[in-house]
């Protein structure tokens, strides 16, 4: 098969150990050729020998036949004159090929042969040029395996030319016809069988190169193809990704107003009792209420550093049913009136560990969520209580709306909301679950359609 990469195999004679040190570095000067095209590649060094060989051997024969004291036959000089001619031809595509030209190198020195090989045998005859006959099948070979099929069989019509007309000077010499008619006949069937066989294998090598050629092509082309695919889904899922970043930074903006929006109600719902109010103890207290929301709302922020692990809480022992109780003002103003807030707070209670402003931002949270389930009125309760030795269990129930299976299912989803557009992000219980399970607790949640909701929190005390 024709060279498809320089990874070819070596010769069989590189291979073995006493050949393979001295023909490595010759071999590998001769494939040393500006040549691009894969298959002149790996013929080049074939070629460059044979030119060399055309180039330095005919010479000294005929160097050696020259010093020989036997008269010159008749044609003889002339058959020198051609022979040197081609060995001049060779020279000159030894020095092409080294250049780069190997399709000139070998058009010439084909060329040089079809010129010269009839007049040859027509001034020697047949009969003489019979021992040279072999050398005939590596001008053919060259011609069908390097050049093409039209060269191969452009030679072979050359080789009969040459063999018709060393055969009419051998009969017009010796007169026997019949005999020399036979053998022109059996030596241009031969070199006719040779040059089918040559012809069907260039044709076979040449067709096995176009389909590997056009297979790698479609590979080339399928790679391409694959390439831009996956540079396309890269930049999809690159736009998908910053789609989701900005709607997600759109959602935690809508929680903070959201958020905000809580903490204002309280500030000035206690702004607009404070306008009410005459004696001084009851502004007094309205202003310590708007105080104590505006504190909470500067730590809003806090939940968003939470939900995405880029804050460090600050956690403390404190007392829950103590932190509930001051709690307790807020939460009545956060809710309509119609709402009845009650806590049942059953003392004495263990401290828990956790930040407390994020404890307080929950407990609204989940509050706000109560209240948002009650727009026509009705009842919250919030109790706390021991459940075990170190274990402290935190009760949010509301006589709201309630959820099916299908909401109360995806309650602690990040981004799931059941409220209008504006109004929630989702991020409220997702955010509390987290909160929880880092302090080590649990959370739980059980409603129905029409039947209220029921948040549970379960802390361990503080060791």
């Amino acid at each position: 098969m024709p060279e498809t990469s320089s990874a070819a195999a070596p010769p069989l004679l590189t291979r073995i150990p006493l050949f393979g040190p001295l023909l490595r570095r010759p071999l590998r000067w001769l494939r040393d050729v500006p040549i691009t095209d894969p298959v002149a590649r790996r013929n080049a060094p074939m070629i460059q020998v044979i030119s060399l060989l055309l180039a330095v051997l005919p010479p000294l024969a005929w160097i050696y036949r020259a010093s020989m004291d036997v008269p010159w036959r008749p044609g003889e000089v002339a058959s020198m004159v051609f022979s040197l001619t081609v060995c001049a031809a060779a020279g000159i595509s030894f020095w092409l090929i080294r250049r780069g030209a190997f399709f000139g190198a070998s058009y010439l020195l084909l060329a040089v042969f079809a010129v010269t090989v009839v007049p040859s045998y027509l001034s020697t005859g047949f009969a003489a040029q019979v021992y040279e006959q072999p050398i005939l099948v590596l001008w053919m070979a060259i011609a069908g395996l390097i050049v093409g099929r039209r060269a191969l069989w452009i030679m072979f019509l050359c080789v009969a030319l040459a063999f018709c007309g060393g055969m009419w000077v051998d009969y017009t010499r010796s007169g026997d016809g019949g005999a020399l008619l036979v053998d022109l006949l059996s030596r241009t069937a031969m070199f006719l069988m040779i040059a089918v066989v040559l012809d069907r294998s260039s044709a076979a090598l040449r067709e096995s190169l176009r389909e590997a050629t056009a297979r790698g092509d479609a590979l080339v082309e399928s790679n391409r193809r694959l390439e831009q695919e996956i540079r396309e889904r890269e930049r999809a899922q690159e736009q998908l990704i910053h789609a989701q970043k900005v709607e997600a930074v759109g959602r935690l903006a809508s929680g903070v107003a959201h958020d905000f929006g809580n903490l204002l109600t309280l500030i000035l719902g206690y702004a607009g009792r404070g306008r009410r109010m005459d004696e001084p103890a009851d502004l007094k207290q309205a202003l310590a209420g708007v105080e104590s929301a505006a504190r909470r709302a500067t730590l809003v922020t806090h939940k968003l550093l939470t939900f995405s692990r880029q804050d460090e809480t600050a956690p403390e022992t404190f007392d829950p049913a103590q932190a509930l109780q001051e709690l307790q003002p807020m939460l009545r103003q956060l809710f309509n009136p119609q709402v009845d807030v009650r806590l049942s707070l059953r003392e004495p209670l263990p401290s828990i560990r956790l930040d407390r402003t994020q404890f307080e931002l929950m407990t609204l949270n989940i509050a706000a969520n109560a209240n948002h389930a009650m727009p026509e009125g009705g009842l919250f309760d919030l109790e706390a209580e021991l459940t075990g030795p170190d274990r402290i269990a935190i009760v949010f129930r509301d006589s709201g709306a309630g959820m099916g299976p299908e909401v109360q299912a995806r309650v602690f989803e990040p981004f799931f909301t059941t409220k209008p557009a504006g109004e929630g992000t989702g991020l409220g219980l997702s955010v509390v679950r987290d909160l929880i399970q880092r302090a080590g607790g649990s959370i739980g949640v059980q409603s129905a359609v029409g039947e209220g909701t029921v948040i549970r929190i379960e802390l361990p005390a503080a060791g």
